[in-house]
C-alpha cells in the first residue's frame, strides 16, 4: 500500500481539528507546539488496530511564522517619536509604538485615555504624542479608576470616542465585548531592581523553603524572571487564578494555596491587592517587597476582626424589612444579573427593595436612603468606603 500523501494546512495552537484534508478522513489534530499561526506539511500514517481511514499526523515541516501583528518600521524607527517617548520614565513600557500604530490603523478620530490615579500624571505627555502622530484628538477621562473591571466605555463613547485606551490593568473585560469602540490594553510593564530583590529573598529565607510569588500586572514580567532565578534554591509557586496571568492578583480575586507553602511574598506597593490574597490565605504568613522604595516588610491582617464585623452586619441585615440594592456604575463593575437575582430572592421573602445606582459609596449618600433598612452592595470592594456592619447600623439609626 502505498505511503499517505503530504497534507498542508495553516492551523492554531491548540486547535482541534475534525475534518476531511485532501477527502482522507481526519481525527483530532493537535498543534500545541506551533506558533500562532504557521504553516504545518504532516505525513499522514496509519495507526495499528484503528479502523480503516484513521491517520497519525507527523509533522514534516515547520513554515515560517508569520507575524499578523507587527508594527511597520516607519513607526519603530521614527526618530521624532522616540524623541517624544524619552520624556517618560524609561522603566515604563507606556506602548507607544504600539498604541500610534493601533490608532492609525483603526484610522480613529477621538482617543479617550483611561489610568489609574498613579499613571494620570503622564496621561498629558500620551495624549500629546497621541495627538502629535495620529490624526486624532484625545480625550483623558478623569473618573477614578481602580481596576479594570473600572473600564469605562459607554462614557468613552458618550464623549464622541471611537478608541480608547486602557492602562494599568489586565483586560479582563474582553475587547469584542465593548461593542461600538475599539479597545487597547496596555499593561504599563515596569521594570525594577531584580538583583535586589533576589538578595532580600535569599537573606530573609532559607534555602529549600516553599515560597507563593504573586504580584499586579505591572510586574508580572519582573515577577517571571526572579522566579526562575530562585528555583534552583527555593520551591516557587508562581499561582494562577483565571483569567488572570501567573502570579497575577487583583483586589477581588486571589487564588488559595496549598498549606505547605512557607510564605506569600507579594511584589508591588500598597496593601490593596495584598489582603486579597491574606484573606483568602489566612494561615500562611505574608511579605511584602516595595519595588519603589526596596523595603521588605511582613504583613499581618486581623483576620478575626473582619469576620467578627461581616458576622455583626449579616445578623443586622436579616430583621431587615426595607432594602436598598446598589449597584456599581464606576466603569462595568455592576453585574445587573446578579442585581436581579437579589431583587428575586428579595421578592421571594416578601421584602420590599429600592434599586440604587452608585459609583462610589459615601455616608453622605447613605444619608439620603431614609427609607432603607439595610444594603446590599454589588461591585469592586475598594470603592466601598465603610465596613459591612456600618453599613447596615447607619441606615437602621435614621
Amino acid at each position: 500500500m502505498p505511503s499517505p500523501p503530504l497534507s498542508t494546512f495553516t492551523c492554531r495552537p491548540y486547535s482541534c481539528i475534525n475534518r476531511n484534508i485532501r477527502n482522507i478522513p481526519v481525527a483530532h489534530v493537535s498543534c500545541k507546539h506551533a506558533p500562532n499561526p504557521i504553516k504545518v506539511i504532516f505525513r499522514l500514517e496509519r495507526i495499528p488496530n484503528k479502523p480503516p481511514g484513521i491517520f497519525l499526523f507527523q509533522p514534516e515541516y515547520w513554515g515560517p511564522r508569520r507575524v499578523a501583528n507587527q508594527i511597520p518600521d516607519e513607526i519603530l524607527q521614527d526618530p521624532e517619536l522616540q524623541e517624544a517617548i524619552r520624556v517618560l520614565p524609561a522603566n515604563y513600557n507606556f506602548e507607544i509604538h504600539k498604541t500610534v500604530w493601533r490608532v492609525r490603523e483603526a484610522k480613529a478620530k477621538r482617543v479617550a485615555l483611561q489610568l489609574p490615579e498613579g499613571l494620570q500624571m503622564f496621561a498629558c505627555v500620551i495624549a500629546d504624542i497621541i495627538e502629535r502622530f495620529t490624526e486624532a484628538d484625545t480625550v483623558v477621562m478623569g473618573d477614578v479608576t481602580y481596576g479594570a473591571c473600572c473600564v469605562d466605555d459607554f462614557t468613552a463613547r458618550a464623549l464622541g470616542a471611537d478608541f480608547m485606551v486602557h492602562y494599568g490593568h489586565s483586560c479582563l473585560i474582553p475587547i469584542d465585548a465593548t461593542a461600538g469602540i475599539k479597545m487597547l490594553y496596555v499593561f504599563v510593564d515596569i521594570q525594577m531592581d531584580n538583583a535586589h530583590f533576589l538578595d532580600t529573598v535569599k537573606f530573609n529565607f532559607p534555602a529549600g523553603h516553599s515560597l507563593a510569588l504573586v504580584s499586579t500586572i505591572q510586574f508580572v514580567a519582573a515577577l517571571q524572571a526572579v522566579s526562575a532565578a530562585l528555583r534552583p534554591e527555593y520551591e516557587v509557586l508562581v499561582p494562577q487564578c483565571r483569567p488572570l496571568s501567573p502570579g497575577e492578583i487583583l483586589g477581588c480575586t486571589s487564588p488559595r494555596l496549598d498549606r505547605h507553602v512557607n510564605a506569600i511574598i507579594y511584589l508591588g506597593d500598597g496593601r490593596f491587592h495584598l489582603e486579597s490574597i491574606m484573606i483568602a490565605n489566612p494561615d500562611i504568613p505574608a511579605y511584602r517587597y516595595d519595588p519603589y522604595s526596596k523595603v521588605f516588610s511582613r504583613e499581618y491582617y486581623d483576620h478575626e476582626a473582619m469576620r467578627a464585623s461581616r458576622r455583626k452586619a449579616i445578623e443586622m441585615a436579616s430583621s431587615a424589612q426595607r432594602w436598598g440594592l446598589i449597584l456599581g456604575t464606576l466603569g462595568r463593575q455592576g453585574s445587573p444579573k446578579v442585581l436581579e437575582h437579589l431583587e428575586s430572592r428579595l421578592k421571594s421573602l416578601g421584602r420590599s427593595f429600592t434599586r440604587v445606582l452608585l459609583s462610589e459609596i459615601f455616608p453622605g449618600k447613605l444619608d439620603l436612603m431614609p427609607d432603607v433598612d439595610a444594603t446590599a452592595v454589588w461591585w469592586l470592594p475598594v470603592a466601598l468606603w465603610l465596613e459591612p456592619s456600618q453599613m447596615v447600623s447607619r441606615v437602621k439609626q435614621k
